[in-house]
């Protein structure tokens, strides 16, 4: 699967990121972007997940089958031919404009016993909103976290840098 071989390859991300921690059993990365408009725009924006997330990290290879319900109990999903799919995250929390938790497991560490949160903030400044994106997991994969969270980092970085430049990036100050 495309998804899998790209987490597995451990380029530097294009976004602007930070490996927070990592050990053998659990990371942290985090990532912020200042876009424009106000942050119910911004919020807008993100639910669009299959117009700015990139098919290359996606099961099916096609962003278009992506989507993002945010409300409690909502699924970031993949369909996949008549009835299959995969959930990738699950919403935990919507505060819309402010703030979405989802949890779960993204990619390959859906299929090892590895549990998940991201956490995204929507904070208006300075005519814009700076979008926090914080994804934290924990669990079995093998002692090799440190090493996944440089994967993670990667892809996930591509995909809020993306996000950034669908929602409309402001201009540097």
């Amino acid at each position: 699967m495309k998804y899998l071989l790209a987490l597995a390859l451990l380029s530097a991300s294009p976004a602007a990121a930070e490996v927070v921690s990592a050990d053998a059993h659990d990371f942290e990365v985090r990532y912020s972007v200042q876009v424009k408009g106000p942050a119910l725009s911004a919020w807008d924006s993100f639910s669009q997940i299959g117009k700015w997330w990139s098919p290359d990290h996606s099961y099916s290879g096609d962003a278009s089958n992506l989507s993002l319900t945010p409300v409690p109990g909502g699924c970031f999903c993949e369909r996949m031919g008549d009835k299959g799919g995969v959930e990738h995250l699950r919403v935990a929390v919507a505060l819309p404009p402010k703030r979405l938790v989802m949890t779960g497991s993204l990619g390959p560490l859906l299929y090892e016993a590895v549990e998940g949160v991201m956490d995204v903030k929507f904070d208006e400044a300075n005519g814009g909103t700076t979008v926090s994106v914080n994804y934290r997991a924990s669990g079995f994969v093998h002692g090799n976290a440190g090493e996944i969270a440089k994967a993670v980092d990667s892809v996930l970085g591509e995909q809020v840098a993306r996000f950034a430049r669908y929602a409309g990036t402001t201009a540097p100050k």
